[in-house]
C-alpha cells in the first residue's frame, strides 16, 4: 500500500493530476529530542504514509539513544485545548495515542475521543523505555484500562508490556500464555490486539492480532540484530495510516507491518545506543537507482 502511495505522488509529478487531500491522523505522544520515537517518529510515520499529522505533545523528554533521563508531563488543560483547538478545525480520519504522562491526562484524552466514537484509535501502551526506564506507574497503568482501552480500536503491546497491563487483574502474568492475556483486554472493551514478539526468546518474531473470537492473523518476521529506538512508535502509527486510507483491520495490520519490518531493515545508528528506524527508507533505495 505505502508503495502506492508513492507511485501515485510520481504519477501527480509528471501528469499533474489532482488528488484528494491526505487523510489527517492526530497523534498524542511525548516529544522525543532523538527524532527516534515518540511524536518525532509519529510525524514521519504517517506522513510517509502519506497521511496529514496533526500532533498533539503529551510530555516532554529528556533522552538520548541510549535511554530516557527524565520527563516532564504537561497539564491536563494544556493537552486537552491543543487537541480541542484542531479537532473544531479539521477532521480526523484516525488517533493514535502513545505515551500520555499522567493519570489525569489519560482522563482529559479520553473525554475527547470518547467525542469521536466512529473514528479508529490505536493505543501503543509505552510502558518504559527500550532500556527499561519506567514512563508510567500503577496509577496510569489502571487509567489506561478503565478510560482509554475500553475505546481502543487496536491495542499495540509488546509481550512485556501486554503482561504488565494484566498483571494485577490475573495475579501475575508470566505464566499466562499471550493470547489469554489478550483476551482479558479484549474482555476490557478493545476491539483489537495487536502482541509484538520482540521480546520473547523465538528464532523468529511472531506478531499475532486477536480479536474476540481469537486469532485473526499471525505474521512471521526475520529477528533483525541489535535494537531498535521507537520501533513501537513506528508500528502504532503505521496502523493509524493504514487504517485511515480505509484499509480493513486485518490487511492495513499487515501492510503497517511491512513498512515497520523494512524501516528497521534499513534502520541506522546515529548515536552511542539504540539503531533508528529509517521512516524514509523507500525515498533513498530510489535515490540509490
Amino acid at each position: 500500500m505505502w508503495i502506492l502511495i508513492q507511485i501515485g505522488a510520481l504519477l501527480a509529478r509528471f501528469f499533474k493530476m489532482t488528488f484528494m487531500p491526505p487523510p489527517i491522523v492526530l497523534t498524542f505522544a511525548a516529544s522525543d529530542p532523538t527524532g527516534g520515537a515518540g511524536l518525532q517518529a509519529d510525524i514521519l510515520t504517517l506522513t510517509s504514509l502519506g497521511c496529514h499529522a496533526l500532533s498533539v505533545l503529551t510530555a516532554i523528554t529528556v533522552q538520548d539513544t541510549v535511554g530516557v533521563e527524565d520527563y516532564f508531563a504537561l497539564d491536563a488543560d494544556w493537552i486537552a485545548d491543543q487537541a480541542r483547538c484542531v479537532l473544531e478545525d479539521m477532521p480526523v480520519a484516525a488517533f493514535k495515542i502513545g505515551m500520555v504522562g499522567s493519570v489525569a491526562a489519560i482522563a482529559a484524552i479520553a473525554a475527547i475521543v470518547a467525542d469521536y466514537p466512529d473514528v479508529p484509535l490505536i493505543l501503543d501502551p509505552v510502558l518504559a523505555s527500550g532500556r527499561g526506564d519506567e514512563l508510567s506507574t500503577d496509577d496510569t497503568r489502571a487509567a489506561l484500562l478503565d478510560m482509554l482501552i475500553p475505546q481502543t480500536t487496536i491495542l499495540t503491546p509488546n509481550s512485556i508490556e501486554l503482561r504488565s497491563l494484566v498483571q494485577e487483574d490475573m495475579g501475575g502474568a508470566d505464566d499466562v500464555s499471550l493470547e489469554l492475556c489478550a483476551r482479558h483486554l479484549l474482555d476490557g472493551g478493545c476491539e483489537y490486539v495487536l502482541v509484538t514478539g520482540t521480546h520473547e526468546n523465538t528464532v523468529q518474531v511472531v506478531n499475532t492480532l486477536y480479536d474476540a473470537n481469537g486469532m485473526v492473523r499471525s505474521d512471521v518476521w526475520t529477528r533483525l540484530p541489535g535494537s531498535y529506538h521507537g520501533s513501537g512508535c513506528t508500528l502504532a502509527s503505521a496502523i493509524a495510516a493504514t487504517l485511515a486510507h480505509k484499509m480493513a483491520i486485518a490487511d492495513g495490520v499487515r501492510e503497517a507491518q511491512e513498512f515497520t519490518y523494512e524501516s528497521l531493515r534499513a534502520g541506522f545508528r546515529p548515536g552511542m545506543g539504540q539503531y533508528v528506524p529509517d521512516r524514509l527508507f523507500w525515498a533513498r533505495r530510489g535515490e540509490e537507482q
